[in-house]
């Protein structure tokens, strides 16, 4: 559906180019860790795609948490060494417009099922 697409590579490749933004432990933090800040969003944006497509078959559904629970994993297998550290705004401003970016993906498949 969104993972195994040469969008969602081309994502995780923009990642990996920009793991500068993650050695950087200076910075204000809040008190989430990295993986917390990831989870939310992802989560946030899969429930904005429930809403936004509430004829969604149940199926469909499941399939967008599985990606959902993929997303999750390759990024905590990419920032495996910092997943656990509080998150810095600059690194919660990278995640923000990085899950966006992965929504618009699930977006994309999402409208081929309408």
């Amino acid at each position: 559906m969104v993972v195994e697409t040469e969008g969602y590579l081309a994502l995780i490749e923009y990642l990996s180019s920009n793991l500068d933004v993650f050695s950087n432990e200076d910075g204000d933090t809040g008190q989430e860790s990295i993986e917390d800040v990831v989870t939310d969003m992802v989560a946030s944006n899969i429930m904005a795609i429930f809403e936004q497509n509430p004829e969604l078959h149940s199926s469909v559904r499941f399939k967008l948490l599985k990606e959902a629970d993929s997303v999750v994993a390759d990024l905590g297998e990419v920032l495996a060494g910092t997943w656990t550290r509080q998150a810095t705004n600059e690194q919660i401003a990278f995640l923000d417009e990085y899950i966006a970016l992965v929504k618009n993906l699930f977006d994309t498949a999402v409208a081929k099922y309408d």
